[in-house]
């Protein structure tokens, strides 16, 4: 399939290609390095009672990683915020937040758990979010209604909030397919004032190097930030 990087995709437009991505937004991918340095903020859990977040330098841009527990958040986030593998994960129970330089933008990638008794925080930290990337295990068709109530309810409030929906675990055998995953969500239902992706993507520790569906959601993010800039 051609890669992103060589795919213009039009307005509100469906392009598909080999199962690997959709997209109602116009974008032209020119894949660049991300400039170091990363920093990487030590994992903290939530407090039941009072939520606090490292504070935020007022130049700096959010993207906020979300998704039910077990999705393969916090391995995604390290690919997409450092652009390397990591072969050893622990889960986030808290949250995870990782900051990148690009060019004079600061990207800061923030992910909150997935488990039940933080889902009650996710929607305390949409309002500084310039996109919110959301995650789901394409292999747990069992849990697509969960996950599809969780994403409608954080989005409801926020029409013109730019969504990425990360099909992850597309390389797990009976892995549900991106366009039957855009019906499963009802994505159709988002609204059409708001920029929108689902895209498959997968990290293994088999592999040798980041996958280019991870390479190209990376690619996407940082254009969607740098627009809304």
């Amino acid at each position: 399939m051609p890669g992103l990087r060589e795919a213009g995709l039009v307005g509100a437009a469906i392009a598909i290609a080999g199962g690997v991505v959709y997209v109602t937004w116009n974008f032209l991918s020119s894949r660049q390095k991300l400039e170091e340095p990363v920093e990487r903020e030590t994992e903290k859990e939530l407090s039941k009672e009072t939520p606090v977040l490292p504070e935020e330098k007022p130049s700096s841009r959010q993207v906020l990683v979300l998704g039910l527990d077990g999705a393969g958040k916090t391995s995604l986030l390290h690919c997409l915020a450092t652009g390397t593998l990591e072969q050893n994960i622990t889960p986030t129970k808290g949250f995870n937040a990782v900051s990148i330089n690009k060019e004079d933008l600061k990207i800061e990638f923030l992910e909150i758990g997935g488990s039940e008794d933080v889902r009650a925080y996710w929607k305390m930290y949409l309002s500084k979010a310039e996109v919110l990337v959301f995650v789901v295990d394409s292999s747990d068709p069992a849990r697509f209604p969960l996950a599809k109530t969780h994403l409608h309810e954080l989005i409801a409030e926020h029409p013109r909030l730019s969504l990425v929906v990360l099909a992850n675990k597309q390389d797990l055998e009976g892995a549900c397919g991106i366009t039957d995953l855009h019906e499963a969500l009802s994505l159709g239902g988002v609204g059409d004032e708001r920029k929108l992706v689902l895209i498959g993507t997968h990290v293994s520790k088999d592999d040798a190097e980041i996958p280019s569906s991870v390479q190209d959601a990376r690619d996407l993010i940082v254009q969607m930030v740098s627009d809304a800039n």
